[in-house]
């Protein structure tokens, strides 16, 4: 298997709810670390998984979406606890609508997979991955 990663950051607010999270149902900040990695079985004829400048601006579009704002107040987001790995989903889901419309270009259509890591620190990560077919 072939693979193609792009990373970029975002800084959001957010709270959560239920007695679990403890002091983080206070409003708090957050600086995460998003890594994106598609993958695909047989390079293309230009011998690359995705362009990845297609990629690394997919990515950045999407998060910008998020960056510097409190979830909390995000309609989409509402009801939700916007853990790591909710989030992490979230943007699987929301590139995969990217690979969808062509936004990766040829390439993306012959994706097999994708993975989606956040780090929250440099000793703790969540993720989400799952099959684009």
């Amino acid at each position: 298997m072939f693979t193609v990663r792009v990373r970029d950051h975002v800084m959001i607010a957010h709270s959560f709810k239920g007695e679990l999270f403890g002091p983080a149902q206070k409003l708090h900040g957050a600086t995460f670390v998003v890594d994106v990695e598609f993958r695909r079985e047989e390079l293309g004829p230009e011998g690359v998984v995705v362009d990845i400048g297609r990629a690394t601006v997919a990515l950045g579009e999407l998060l910008a979406r998020i960056n510097y704002r409190n979830l909390d107040e995000l309609p989409e987001f509402a009801g939700k606890n916007t853990t790591t790995e909710f989030l992490a989903h979230w943007i699987f889901g929301e590139m995969r609508k990217v690979i969808a419309a062509g936004g990766l270009g040829p390439g993306g259509a012959d994706l097999v997979s994708m993975k989606v890591e956040i780090a929250e620190s440099h000793v703790a990560w969540a993720g989400y991955e799952g099959a684009l077919r």
